[in-house]
């Protein structure tokens, strides 16, 4: 095979990846943002390619295939890149974290005749592959129920939480195994470490079948675990990645006496099949399909039917562990609309099927929200606002009238937004920040008839506790920090901080701080280029 794939993003995982697909000997470019780790990469593998710059990966018209093991975040948006490039894509698991860039991406792939594969290693674990085989000859007869644990201490993320970190391996193996698609799910979590984050979920499938499997995820435990039973009629297996004999078969069977159940024990036995690292498998797959051209065995397909599953179980999380039942996956949506199935009941009467809002919540008549959009614990929609599609608005948020907010803005807890603000798409609003709309307030003075303007263009994120005072603008992609007082406009592109809020860089749109070399700057995260004139920054590239 030729040397055709590049690795992005070598760190945690991703080494895993440089290591098997350099064994292959299919590895042509290695990118990686952290100069300390190319320098190593150069000395391990000095016959292969590397780049801090993800502009030269989709240049480079030797690559074919493009792996991502970058945060969970960046999917979509590298992953959009890359299949805009022309190249074929594989990215770690999930394949997005909404369901709906997960179907923009394999509508893309499909568009562009690319391979779309999804890092779901287990189905290439050779012991699930003997599983599988075990259940499919009816070997423990009727299937009862399967449960699933995935246990360690970190690595703690603040992208997204455990459920979206540690689950999408344990969903995407019971799928595989069963073959059919859950009626229901319910979740509970707790978080610990930081708000909103959870550290330790519960998540519980049942299917039309009968069956009923369970899934506990955490990375606040003392020691690792990677566990999945299946229970049956006829027998039970063990699956335990990190013993020794990774297939146990017990064929312990429930006897009936007095109309009373009772357990009849036996002695565990292992079950043999051929041991090969499953990264490795999966990373020959990969590079098998980009030449034969084949549909990968965890496509786009099966990457929408785990982002299915994970949604649910995160509306199911938000509403206190309400049961929120998906219809069966339907065919990817175009235009990169909102499938809403997988809204908890209550929100899906409440907004007739276009967006969600917890029962605490009040909304106001007559107003407009989006398709897609979610409104969360004891927030107030006012009359007249307008919200776009596919928002997050958080907890204790109030919305007042005549306010408008873009698609795709995520309002964290306890912000109220005040008759005046204008928010563009893809707007970040830290929790409690404040917005102002009169620059004198008095209690005995009626002053609505003086409201000044906020206006809060594309992309912008606004630091938690930060505060805007009324009659300014901040800029496109700008960033405000924690804490920060603004009083005057803050340019495009600009990151500012402080009391009162001053120039303290200048930030790409991915959110990475840019270093600029005389009046030009490379994100190093992202590749993107700036131009600096005249104490304003412009995208150029």
């Amino acid at each position: 095979m030729k040397k055709n794939i590049a690795v992005v993003g070598a760190g945690y995982w991703g080494k895993n990846l440089v290591r098997n697909f350099a064994e292959l000997g299919v590895l042509l470019l290695i990118c990686e943002k952290d100069s300390q780790k190319i320098t190593l990469f150069k000395e391990k593998y000095p016959q292969i390619k590397t780049t801090r710059i993800f502009e030269e990966v989709l240049k480079n018209k030797a690559v074919k295939g493009v792996v991502l093991a970058t945060p969970a975040a960046s999917h979509f948006r590298l992953g959009k890149e890359v299949l805009n490039s022309g190249k074929d894509l594989f990215v770690e698991k999930p394949l997005s974290l909404s369901v709906r860039e997960g179907k923009e991406l394999v509508n893309l792939a499909k568009e562009k005749k690319a391979i779309l594969m999804i890092g779901h290693l287990l189905v290439y674990h050779p012991a699930m592959v003997k599983l599988k085989e075990i259940i499919r000859k009816g070997k423990l007869g009727k299937i009862y129920y399967l449960y699933s644990n995935r246990l360690n201490l970190g690595k703690f993320r603040t992208e997204e939480n455990i459920l979206w970190s540690f689950a999408p391996h344990d969903i995407s193996v019971i799928l595989h195994l069963l073959e059919e698609e859950p009626e229901s799910v319910g979740a509970v979590g707790s978080a610990y470490l930081n708000p909103h984050i959870f550290d330790v979920t519960v998540t519980n499938l049942r299917f039309k079948s009968g069956v009923g499997a369970h899934i506990l995820v955490s990375w606040l435990h003392p020691y690792k675990e990677q566990k999945l039973i299946v229970v049956g009629e006829q027998g039970m297996v063990l699956f335990d990645d990190l013993a020794k004999n990774k297939l146990t078969l017990f064929r312990h069977q429930v006897e009936w006496k007095g109309r009373i159940p009772t357990p009849k024990k036996r002695e565990g036995k292992p079950i043999s099949f051929r041991v090969e690292e499953p990264l490795y498998l999966e990373c020959r797959h990969f590079a098998e399909c980009i030449k034969t051209r084949k549909t990968p065995q965890t496509d786009g397909a099966e990457g929408l039917r785990v982002l299915r599953v994970l949604e649910a179980a995160e509306n199911s999380l938000a509403s206190g562990g309400i049961p929120v039942s998906p219809s069966p996956l339907s065919p990817p949506l175009e235009g990169g609309e909102k499938d809403n199935s997988s809204l908890p009941q209550a929100g899906r009467e409440r907004g007739r099927g276009e967006y969600f809002a917890h029962p605490t919540a009040v909304i106001e008549e007559p107003c407009a929200i989006g398709k897609g959009t979610k409104i969360w614990h004891f927030s107030h929609i006012m009359k007249d606002s307008k919200i776009g599609k596919n928002c997050n608005i958080g907890g204790n948020v109030v919305i007042s009238p005549g306010v408008i907010i873009g698609n795709n803005v995520k309002i964290q807890n306890n912000v109220s937004v005040y008759t005046g603000a204008t928010l563009e798409d893809d707007v970040f609003c830290g929790p409690s920040m404040v917005f102002t709309n009169v620059i004198n307030p008095r209690s005995h003075v009626n002053r609505r008839n003086q409201y000044q303007k906020i206006l809060v263009k594309k992309g912008a994120s606004l630091g938690a506790n930060c505060t805007l005072v009324c009659g300014h603008t901040i800029g496109q992609y700008a960033f405000v920090g924690a804490g920060a007082v603004v009083t005057r406009d803050i340019p495009d592109y600009a990151l500012c901080v402080g009391v009162p809020a001053k120039l303290a860089g200048w930030v790409c749109q991915c959110g990475e701080k840019l270093n600029f070399k005389g009046k030009t700057a490379i994100c190093k995260a992202c590749g993107l280029k700036y131009l600096e004139e005249k104490d304003k920054v412009r995208l150029i590239t």
